[in-house]
């Protein structure tokens, strides 16, 4: 499996229920089409003294993408800078509500 790890900020008006409805849109959409394996639940992150050792960054939400392997991901990709509807109006939407955005992705050994 290939993963990306998002981690990010909400807008000041954004809510959380808002950006969620866009992303399960957005997945749903990635699903049906066979671009996307699954998505994770969005976290709100925890600070613990030794298990969160991250002082670089300050982002308030996470979430995991997962696709079957690299080459899906990168189909993902391909399509949504595609720019093709639906998920050209719920991608900007979604990501609308967001600041600070920041990807890591890795693959499963």
């Amino acid at each position: 499996m290939f993963h990306m790890l998002t981690s990010f900020n909400l807008q000041p008006s954004a809510s959380l229920d808002e950006f969620q409805q866009f992303l399960r849109q957005f997945t749903a959409h990635l699903k049906k089409i066979g671009l996307l394996d699954s998505t994770g639940a969005v976290g709100r992150r925890q600070r613990h003294p030794i298990m969160d050792t991250d002082d670089d960054r300050d982002h308030e939400f996470y979430f995991t993408m997962s696709f079957q392997d690299r080459a899906q991901c990168d189909h993902a990709v391909d399509y949504i800078y595609g720019k093709q509807e639906p998920v050209e109006s719920v991608h900007k939407s979604m990501y609308a509500l967001v600041k600070d955005p920041i990807f890591t992705c890795w693959e499963d050994l």
